[in-house]
């Protein structure tokens, strides 16, 4: 039998087993009217459970240890899963109950109006062989449980990395939604465009001294993009020949030259990639 005790706004389900009378009916009838009617302490459910075979008591006896065991794990399984399930829908917490469903339906009308599955449970089967059958079941959920949550955490990872990409300093954020087409020199033999971080301390000294920091830089190429709290991101144009030597020197004056090439189809790539994720 299954009884429901409501502790304040909890619905608390405890599974009885009540000694036999003559028949079950008897049975249910002495323990609804003591705890529900007489005293309305719980409200009372039949648990349906089919005749199983039983064996013998050494059988049962041989089986009980077992049955511990796999009660134990079936349970640490299915806490990791409503453990991990309020982490997946983070700020929604309050919505956890509503999502945990058995076989598609909340869990206290599972409860309430249990059925055994025979097609899946058969039982003509020993008690032994469909303790064997549950345990398989578990054992799949657990591994289903691990690819998933690998997958989930994958997921998680690489959006965090791409959130911090796009809300970093200059220094480390993706550029490629802070620049355009037009802030480079494109397709030429020998000239590139660099993308510089200046601390916003080191402006005025970049702007004296990034056309002299190296021969071969365009004069008045330098161009601000944008900028944040700490930096100003710039474009400069110089001679490719020299980009490394440009680069080195830029860097003892504590400008960082970023690694970026502006090409339009991996950008997009890139954009769709986050935009899938």
């Amino acid at each position: 039998y299954l009884t429901s005790e409501t502790r304040l706004t909890m619905t608390e389900y405890w599974l009885i087993s009540a000694p036999g009378e003559k028949t079950c009916q008897q049975t249910w009838e002495t323990l609804n009217n003591v705890t529900s009617k007489q005293h309305n302490l719980s409200v009372n459910f039949k648990f349906q459970i089919p005749d199983l075979k039983v064996g013998t008591l050494d059988q049962l006896v041989g089986l009980s240890d077992d049955l511990g065991k796999l009660d134990v794990y079936a349970e640490g399984i299915t806490r990791k899963i409503a453990s991990y399930l309020g982490d997946v829908i983070e700020d929604h917490n309050d919505r956890l109950a509503e999502l945990l469903l058995a076989n598609g339906v909340e869990m206290a009308q599972y409860l309430t109006k249990f059925q055994w599955e025979s097609a899946k449970y058969p039982v003509k089967q020993s008690l032994r062989n469909l303790a064997e059958i549950i345990s398989k079941k578990i054992n799949q959920i657990e591994s289903e449980l691990k690819v998933k949550s690998q997958a989930y955490n994958t997921l998680k990872s690489s959006i965090e990395s791409i959130e911090r990409k796009q809300t970093g300093s200059l220094v480390s954020r993706d550029l490629a939604d802070l620049v355009k087409k037009e802030d480079f020199v494109l397709n030429s033999e020998y000239l590139t465009t660099l993308v510089v971080v200046v601390p916003k301390s080191g402006v005025s000294d970049w702007n004296s001294h990034y056309e002299n920091l190296t021969d071969m830089v365009v004069p008045r190429s330098s161009k601000l993009i944008t900028e944040d709290a700490d930096y100003c991101l710039y474009t400069v144009t110089l001679f490719d020949k020299v980009k490394s030597e440009f680069s080195l020197k830029a860097r003892e004056r504590r400008f960082i030259v970023r690694d970026f090439t502006y090409d339009e189809e991996k950008l997009a790539e890139g954009k769709n990639e986050r935009d899938k994720l």
